[in-house]
């Protein structure tokens, strides 16, 4: 009785998740949530730090245990969301660059409220979604050209590797170079070079999941080498909501000012285009964009996002964004939503269990490597541009280059979308700009000018 129910509840799931159709099995879809889960955890711990009244904000910002159990609440949301409605392998988590500019440009820079700066991250969340039911967004997306899609897709990857090589120490700050290459004799330093041969070697060798044996070796010989804590404990009730649920409701009308409007646009165009290449980029990588490149069910991805920031919001934390660390779960096999669910449902247990995941979120030696190895694998969509045409060739360079250089991927999808429509026109091709580049470009100049940071 009990297999016989066993079996179909999985016949169900893989029903659901159309699992077997895109080539995968249950056993990868929860191995890929698990490693989604692992290289995005962070946000556990440097999102209070952020944003919390023990961190950076002191005095001025949020009770820092009610961040933490908010970060985690709004990624169990959003991922459910992208998961069980959009059924795409992508997670969802507070974002980091948005989280600084709450903390730094609205809290800190503009002196609003933390409790305001919340109401207008809902408010955005509430434009957000609008312009995802209403397709609004999604014909946006669709009218982005393939080749620069592609372009976005490597992009991300080499954006996410300099993420990896920056965590490990391998590649550090300069004053005169702007960067150099870290000191390998410090010990974090040799710990991520560890965990990247051994992963490496997982993945040559073919083994599905090659990402999370990695990041578990390596975490075990950090632990012996005394380079990554030990848990202190196993259990932790999630306390602190009482403190700030609802503030973002109650503080609504203080959010109707010129002030706060220049704060929602950018929260709103910021998490717009960062969140579209993510999803582009996971997407592409998993080999879910269709013939033409457009994202198949389009309208339910994009309101996840805005799902996330509005439950977020409400919570107690700043903008819910598609995480572009779900590529470490592509990678490892995730093709559905399954993997979100499952990535949904590891934050849903670190709220109790914060001091065991604190170690590997903690600790960038650890991850480094997936984040690295992901780079690699997210780079094969460079062999797709058509490298020979400079109408394709320019944009997609300047896209690829500008996410690391400037540490954004919705600044370099931007330089990329306002060269495309120009070198096009020289090239006597204007007919074959969409219409909606051509509004593209004016937003994004207008973005660089007078917004970006």
């Amino acid at each position: 009785m009990a297999t016989d129910l066993l079996t179909r509840t999985r016949g169900r799931i893989d029903t659901y998740f159309a699992v077997g159709v895109h080539g995968s099995t249950m056993r990868r879809e929860l191995m890929a949530g698990t490693v989604t889960f692992l290289a995005m955890c962070y946000v556990l711990a440097v999102n209070p730090s952020i944003l919390g009244d023990q961190g950076a904000l002191s005095e001025q910002g949020i009770p820092t245990q009610a961040v933490f159990t908010a970060t985690a609440v709004s990624a169990v949301a959003g991922s459910l969301v992208m998961g069980l409605w959009a059924r795409y392998p992508i997670a969802l988590a507070p974002g980091m660059g948005l989280n600084a500019f709450f903390a730094f440009s609205v809290v800190l820079g503009m002196g609003i409220p933390w409790q305001v700066a919340l109401s207008g991250t809902l408010l955005s969340g509430v434009i957000f979604f609008v312009l995802a039911v209403t397709r609004i967004r999604e014909k946006i997306l669709n009218a982005i050209p393939l080749q620069l899609k592609l372009a976005v897709a490597a992009g991300v990857g080499v954006f996410v590797a300099f993420l990896g090589f920056k965590n490990a120490g391998i590649v550090v700050a300069s004053d005169a170079t702007l960067v150099k290459l870290g000191d390998f004799t410090q010990g974090t330093t040799m710990l991520a070079l560890f965990g990247l041969v051994v992963t490496v070697i997982f993945l040559v060798r073919g083994w599905h999941g090659a990402v999370l044996y990695g990041i578990v070796l390596t975490a075990v010989v950090g632990m012996i080498a005394g380079l990554v804590d030990v848990p202190d404990g196993i259990a932790a009730l999630p306390r602190g909501l009482d403190e700030t649920f609802g503030q973002a409701v109650i503080h609504l009308p203080d959010a109707f000012t010129a002030q706060m409007a220049v704060v929602i646009l950018t929260m709103l165009f910021v998490d717009f285009f960062d969140a579209s290449g993510t999803l582009i980029g996971v997407a592409n990588q998993a080999g879910l964009l269709n013939s033409e490149g457009e994202l198949p069910r389009a309208k339910s991805a994009l309101s996840a996002d805005a799902v996330g920031t509005m439950a977020g919001a409400v919570i107690g934390t700043s903008t819910t964004t598609a995480y572009v660390e779900s590529t470490a779960g592509v990678s490892a096999g995730g093709r559905t939503g399954l993997t979100a669910v499952v990535t949904a449902a590891w934050f849903a247990v670190a709220m109790f269990c914060y001091p065991i995941f604190a170690v590997v979120a903690g600790s960038g030696a650890v991850t480094a490597a997936a984040l690295i190895v992901v780079g690699v694998l997210m780079a094969r969509s460079l062999g797709d541009i058509d490298w020979t045409r400079l109408e394709f060739a320019v944009p997609a360079f300047i896209t690829i280059v500008m996410m690391p250089l400037t540490y954004s991927i919705a600044n370099g999808l931007a330089m990329g979308m306002i060269f495309y429509p120009v070198v096009m026109a020289a090239r006597g091709r204007f007919r074959e700009v969409h219409p909606v580049m051509w509004v593209l470009t004016l937003i994004f100049l207008s973005y660089f000018f007078f917004l970006a940071e």
